[in-house]
């Protein structure tokens, strides 16, 4: 798949229904104690580290980057739609949000101590996803732990309409906790724990622990 064309298919679907999504987004870690936990252990990781600034990479309307805020982490979002961000921005205004893409991170080489893609890499392309990993570990310091939220299963659907009714013309991803465990390895990380979330739905979840090889 081209590049361009995805990202640009991503971009323009998530600008049309930034509003909508954050509207049904904005409670949505409430109800959902596992993830709640996988961010508490995640916050603990990086003040063990010491602390210092974190990257949300995809992160929408920003309500887990200002979750990670509450919980003492120096966290920041990042989201390929403009939009996204203006919500965010909105929504959060003590927080730091600015437009940019996982595929080619803006950021300088070690210089975030954490970093979280939380449900962000579904749209992305198995072809893509070591060049992104590539980029996690560029970003990373030594040490660093990643987390990672993803759908669980094979294969991609093509998502028409979304968050409010509105169109949307983005694959959905769906990959198996292995295949993203070798790939982060390959990129050179170390794979740390693994949990796997409503494995009774038709689509569970699985979060992955990682931490950037010194």
């Amino acid at each position: 798949m081209n590049a361009d064309r995805w990202l640009a298919d991503t971009r323009t679907s998530y600008d049309t229904v930034a509003v909508s999504y954050a509207d049904q987004l904005r409670e949505a870690l409430a109800g959902a104690p596992y993830l709640r936990a996988a961010l508490a252990l995640f916050a603990d990781l990086l003040h063990a580290a010491g602390g210092g600034p974190v990257a949300d990479v995809g992160c929408g309307p920003g309500h887990v980057t200002a979750h990670l805020h509450e919980l003492g982490v120096d966290a920041f979002g990042i989201d390929l739609s403009s939009v996204m961000i203006d919500v965010a921005r909105r929504d959060h205004p003590s927080l730091r949000f600015e437009v940019g893409s996982m595929t080619d991170l803006d950021l300088a080489d070690a210089s975030v101590v954490g970093l979280l893609a939380f449900w962000s890499l579904i749209h992305v392309p198995d072809e893509a996803v070591p060049t992104v990993f590539g980029h996690f570990r560029r970003v990373l310091r030594p040490g660093g732990p990643l987390l990672l939220g993803f759908h669980v299963g094979d294969g991609a659907r093509l998502k028409t309409q979304g968050y409010g009714g509105h169109p949307m013309n983005v694959h959905v991803h769906r990959r198996q906790p292995d295949q993203v465990a070798a790939w982060l390895r390959d990129a050179g990380f170390t794979v740390e724990a693994q949990m796997l979330i409503d494995p009774d739905e038709s689509v569970p979840g699985a979060v992955l622990f990682a931490r950037c090889q010194s």
